[in-house]
């Protein structure tokens, strides 16, 4: 994928719940993974292997990119671009339109529980 350009949804479960965790702020390797493990980041349990694969992959294609904070020389913190975010949006949406089927097919209770 040309850098710039937006990826094809649906995105991976790990470059979801990564970039869902940055949409909140700035963050570093640990406390992106420990987000992307609870329900609501996605449920996605990823190791460091996982993790700095996908952020170096995402920092390529520019959905995301280091922040230059830095509290401890040995974390680097990432942050969202633009692109980021509306991919983020694009797949939400995509999600957001497969969940109202299966509400409609009565996979799921009505009212978003």
């Amino acid at each position: 994928m040309a850098s710039g350009t937006a990826p094809a949804t649906p995105l991976t479960p790990s470059v979801f719940a990564i970039l869902l965790s940055l949409a909140e702020g700035d963050k570093h390797g640990y406390a992106i993974m420990k987000d992307a493990r609870a329900p609501e980041g996605g449920g996605v349990a990823m190791g460091p292997g996982t993790l700095y694969g996908s952020l170096d992959r995402m920092m390529r294609d520019g959905l995301v990119k280091e922040s230059g904070i830095s509290d401890d020389e040995r974390r680097r913190y990432y942050r969202l671009t633009g692109l980021g975010r509306a991919s983020l949006a694009a797949e939400a949406q995509r999600m957001n339109a497969a969940v109202k089927k299966a509400r409609s097919l009565g996979l799921l209770p009505q009212g978003g529980r």
